[in-house]
């Protein structure tokens, strides 16, 4: 497995490895795809709860209508709650890895998909938990999806970064622990790149980093996009 470290070593020179650029390529074609299941505040239909009952069963549809709840009824209160009621929500799905999952090595479940089978690894729980809280109001300029190294674990892992201003040091988000801590405080986790709806960032120290890509860069997202628009559809 190519490390977090390496990784980054190859990404400095502006063109990523295989890998590492298949990533951002396949968190673009989630991103614009939910844009579809979660236009504009309207949540999930009943089209597509039932869809998820036929295909997972009555406590998949639970738990994604849980999902649901939370969203409308905390939809733009005070940011740093929010925050705390997702990262809690989400930390009860057990972990697996992707090969017990889904017989993958690297697979990106949608919110949808890790509830319904309940069960994620670190890309899920991060993931699910950006597209959330973009979508109970919390800016995108504030939320980054961050690759680091685990030190103590010694592999590559991903985390939720909020920034609570600009310039501000984060806060962190993540499926190893319910506190949520400022990153100076995890100095068990080391940055490599992060990414957003709006870009993608090479890490510098515990900055903000350095911008090295833009949407424009990013093509080959197709398969998750279709993915995520079938779901909206049922």
């Amino acid at each position: 497995m190519v490390t977090a470290v390496q990784h980054a070593t190859a990404f400095s020179g502006r063109q990523p490895p295989a890998r590492l650029a298949f990533v951002p390529r396949m968190l673009w074609g989630m991103l614009l795809c939910l844009s579809l299941v979660l236009a504009d505040g309207a949540g999930l239909g009943p089209e597509v709860m039932a869809w998820v009952e036929h295909k997972y069963g009555a406590s998949a549809r639970k738990k994604v209508s849980d999902w649901q709840a939370l969203i409308a009824r905390y939809q733009g209160r005070d940011e740093r709650q929010m925050l705390k009621l997702v990262n809690d929500f989400f930390n009860e799905v057990p972990y697996y890895s992707d090969e017990r999952l889904w017989n993958k090595e690297d697979y990106w479940a949608t919110p949808v998909e890790m509830l319904s089978i309940d069960g994620a690894d670190c890309e899920d729980y991060s993931i699910a938990k950006y597209f959330t809280l973009r979508e109970m109001g919390v800016p995108e300029d504030k939320l980054r999806i961050t690759y680091v190294k685990s030190l103590e674990l010694n592999q590559a892992h991903m985390v939720l970064a909020y920034y609570p201003s600009p310039g501000a040091e984060p806060l962190v988000l993540d499926n190893l622990t319910d506190r949520i801590k400022a990153a100076s405080q995890r100095r068990d986790l080391k940055p490599v790149y992060s990414f957003n709806g709006d870009g993608l960032w090479l890490a510098k120290s515990r900055g903000r980093g350095e911008r090295v890509g833009t949407p424009e860069r990013i093509s080959l997202w197709r398969e998750l996009r279709h993915k995520m628009a079938k779901e909206g559809k049922q």
